[in-house]
């Protein structure tokens, strides 16, 4: 008698998404978070010490994620668990522009020469403030 797996139409090769396929939607924004935060999986695996295989099953695979492992991936990567699992995040509404921002804005649009006396300027004031 042949044994069952030899009869199974699954294989260790086709058992795994292919990756031309787009992961979860956790698992894009982890991805993204983590190439922001310029990690490796391997990296982030290390400092959270996990494999390398599971962050790659958490960012292509993963539809549930362990609160755990969203806390300690938040928290590692420097972003809220709200932006890794997709909560809507409140628009923040912006008044008009301060004056600070104003003279700035201003300043971007002088030549770079100017631009670099202002900044020596201000350079110089702050040495004398500090």
């Amino acid at each position: 008698m042949e044994p069952l797996l030899l009869k199974s139409p699954y294989t260790v090769a086709n058992m795994a998404r292919p990756t031309n396929r787009r992961g979860t939607d956790f698992g894009l924004r982890l991805a993204e978070a983590r190439k922001a935060a310029g990690l490796t999986q391997q990296l982030l695996a290390e400092k959270l010490g996990v494999s390398q295989q599971m962050v790659d099953y958490y960012e292509r695979r993963a539809r549930n994620p362990s609160a755990d492992f969203v806390r300690r991936a938040a928290a590692l990567l420097n972003v809220s668990a709200d932006v890794l699992l997709g909560a809507p995040q409140p628009k923040v509404k912006r008044g008009p522009p301060s004056e600070w921002e104003k003279r700035f804005s201003a300043i971007k649009e002088l030549p770079r020469d100017k631009q670099r006396e202002i900044q020596n300027v201000v350079d110089a004031l702050i040495a004398k403030a500090g």
